[in-house]
């Protein structure tokens, strides 16, 4: 009998070589991508995807935006598939990511944005993918076939692929540091998985979870978010901090754990508020950052981001989250890789 979590393990393993192979092998031809699609000088960005890629792709909108100032906003993309509209999309770059590049609607609507004049981009881990073909450029995220239906690598190795082609269309240096430090980073965090798996017995038996970051946090937390409730079944909601202190924090009691995601930055600082009200409301407070913050908490996870801009730091934060996840559902007697709704590819129209 097969092990429980076997394959999600191994996938998440992985991450550190996955990471290593982008840098190497994939940032060329993803250089060479961007400046091709900066020829365009596109005016604004419009960013589809679902899931797990849907995060991926608020994260990038928060580094085109903060980092380029280029206007962006994410597609719905049922406009185009149930109503049919034609919106005008000369000079906007629409970028669709996909791990497996062969849902229904992404296809779509990648392909009337293209019929309406957009510049479209795909970002997935399958080159042969439907929607690698009907876009203009694509982006392979190298992460190699991921058999867990819960995603993790090809989930980190989105964020960096999306990091790289949003620095290089700024122009920025070929040499990247921050990004160049992530592997060894990400295997300290996965060598600390006795330290999660301990941390995971406070929440065995949880009947909900308030998940909340600021700025480039925010994404972290709405994937952390997603792993909880389809693995362990756990209702996860994700806010915004600024969101949650207009209303939802009436829900918070010291029963029902609270994890914050805390940057080492201005999106870190904008929280601080926020964990004073969770502190004074006696929450039951679990932070992912650094260990100031930690220190002050009911329970949490010490992040190491040396040298990482802010930027970069979801690429890390979500590797503890993603063992948290895996640990609390094995601590509930369920097996992350057989979750009750198996689908790798959503049919969605």
């Amino acid at each position: 009998m097969q092990r429980p979590g076997r394959m999600m393990a191994a996938e998440m393993a992985e991450q550190p070589a996955v990471l290593r192979r982008l840098l190497a092998d994939g940032a060329p031809a993803i250089r060479a991508t961007a400046e091709a699609v900066a020829e365009h000088r596109p005016r604004f960005v419009l960013l589809a995807a679902r899931g797990s890629s849907d995060h991926a792709a608020l994260y990038a909108k928060y580094l085109l935006e903060v980092r380029l100032g280029l206007p962006c906003g994410l597609s719905s993309m049922c406009t185009t598939t149930a109503y049919g509209a034609r919106p005008r999309l000369k000079d906007v770059l629409v970028v669709t990511v996909s791990q497996s590049g062969g849902s229904p609607d992404l296809v779509a609507s990648t392909q009337a944005a293209r019929a309406a004049g957009a510049i479209t981009l795909a970002v997935t881990n399958n080159p042969d993918s439907a929607l690698a073909a009907v876009s203009e450029y694509h982006v392979d995220v190298l992460a190699g076939p991921e058999r867990a239906l819960p995603a993790t690598k090809t989930y980190t190795a989105s964020l960096l692929a999306l990091y790289l082609f949003v620095e290089a269309l700024g122009g920025a240096a070929e040499d990247l540091p921050g990004a160049a430090r992530l592997p060894a980073l990400a295997e300290r965090i996965l060598a600390r998985h006795d330290e999660v798996r301990t941390l995971a017995a406070r929440y065995r038996f949880a009947e909900r979870m308030v998940i909340t970051s600021r700025g480039f946090g925010y994404p972290t937390a709405r994937e952390a978010a997603l792993k909880f409730m389809e693995t362990s079944y756990v209702p996860a909601l994700a806010y915004s901090g600024a969101d949650l202190l207009h209303g939802p924090l009436a829900m918070v009691d010291n029963v029902s754990p609270v994890i914050a995601v805390v940057g080492e930055g201005r999106g870190g600082e904008a929280l601080r508020p926020v964990l004073d009200r969770l502190r004074g409301r006696g929450a039951d407070l679990f932070v992912v950052g650094p260990e100031r913050h930690v220190a002050a908490a009911s329970a949490g996870f010490v992040l190491p981001v040396d040298g990482v801009p802010e930027e970069l730091q979801p690429v890390l934060e979500i590797v503890p989250l993603q063992l948290l996840a895996y640990e609390v559902t094995l601590a509930r007697g369920r097996d992350p890789d057989a979750p009750r709704a198996p689908a790798k590819v959503t049919g969605t129209r």
